[in-house]
């Protein structure tokens, strides 16, 4: 059984809700909250669960092999470390970092303590993902060739009322770090690694700080290309993911937070191998989804069957890729990766009047 302790109750919510589904391998132990009250709710009664507002409480209590830090994106790093430094496992909200530099104190923090980073992307889990998984081990996908994406979100003055929210020094980025985050790591994910970046960034909808449009050109490492279009002014929140590889097309449809739990289209190049991608259609998977798949796949890593966790580095070329988009936007130029230390924007996302 693997004790965790959740830190900040507000996404944290739905992690408790993934860790519940799987109580056979998880026992959340602590909630830790500077908001008692609120962590009391989720928690919801749970006995087995002690409320703090402490971190130190949770890394004193023996049992707990996990820490799940559910914090602003400007306290991730600090709060990984210290769980790191007490030899605990951790599992990192997205954005993991707000720069490559600080993925680099992750990284050796980790090293140091010989224990594993989880960043948090759940959208790489649920049935369409898996339905795609099995037509690449097929043979039947064949090479990666274009791809479209769009986070089209509805992000007012509701949302932005919480105070960090919108500003650099809390979210240290806007919708390409904040939000379109997930679907890059998808994109990455079935794509490989990006070669170059050019985009075009906006701030349009809100009136906060950071963007929160953006239009965006990847060219892969593969010869692959693909745009990803990014709004938070749209009429609702609809995600859509089109991945065009030489022997067929995946088209998403267009739930917002779970795209791999929604149907998606799978469609032969050539018709006459449409019969054999329906056959692998129709096999049952039975995959988990969302939070129960991605905890189910620590379950399995830390139980030393890894394969399908996503992994430090996964989280490192998320901010990769997030600092080549902003070099890109603010530069006006195409920008290759992968980038090295001492690169525009390496140390830091901020403009320089927020640094």
């Amino acid at each position: 059984m693997i004790g965790v302790a959740i830190i900040g109750a507000g996404i944290g919510r739905e992690h408790l809700a993934g860790y519940r589904a799987l109580s056979d391998q998880f026992a959340v132990r602590w909630l830790i909250d500077l908001d008692r009250a609120r962590a009391t709710e989720v928690a919801g009664g749970d006995p087995a669960i002690s409320i703090s507002t402490d971190i130190a409480a949770a890394l004193a209590d023996p049992g707990v092999d996990l820490v799940d830090v559910c914090l602003p994106p400007h306290l991730h790093v600090p709060f990984a470390v210290q769980a790191l430094q007490a030899g605990r496992h951790v599992v990192l909200e997205k954005p993991i970092a707000p720069s490559l530099a600080e993925c680099d104190l992750l990284e050796a923090a980790a090293q140091a303590a010989g224990r594993q980073v989880f960043p948090v992307f759940q959208y790489r889990y649920g049935p369409a993902t898996a339905a795609l998984d099995a037509l690449i081990a097929a043979g039947l996908a064949g090479q990666p060739q274009v791809a479209s994406l769009e986070t089209h979100w509805n992000r007012g003055p509701d949302y932005y009322a919480v105070p960090w929210r919108g500003t650099w020094a809390g979210e240290r980025g806007g919708a390409v770090l904040g939000h379109a985050i997930h679907n890059h790591d998808l994109l990455c994910r079935y794509f490989g690694a990006p070669a170059a970046v050019s985009a075009t960034l906006a701030t349009r909808i809100n009136p906060i700080e950071t963007e929160d449009c953006a239009a965006i050109a990847i060219r892969f490492a593969n010869g692959a290309l693909a745009t990803s279009s990014v709004t938070l002014g749209a009429a609702g929140d609809q995600t859509r993911l089109r991945l065009v590889f030489s022997g067929l097309t995946a088209t998403s449809g267009d739930l917002p937070y779970a795209p791999a739990m929604g149907h998606w289209d799978f469609v032969a190049r050539d018709p006459t191998r449409q019969p054999e991608i329906d056959a692998i259609l129709a096999r049952p998977r039975g995959a988990k989804a969302g939070f129960v798949g991605y905890f189910a796949a620590i379950a399995a890593a830390l139980a030393s069957s890894p394969g399908q966790e996503v992994t430090l580095m996964d989280g490192r070329r998320s901010i990769e890729l997030v600092t080549a988009i902003y070099a890109a936007a603010r530069g006006g130029k195409e920008v290759a990766l992968p980038l090295t230390f001492g690169s525009d924007f390496y140390a830091s996302l901020l403009p320089e009047q927020d640094r």
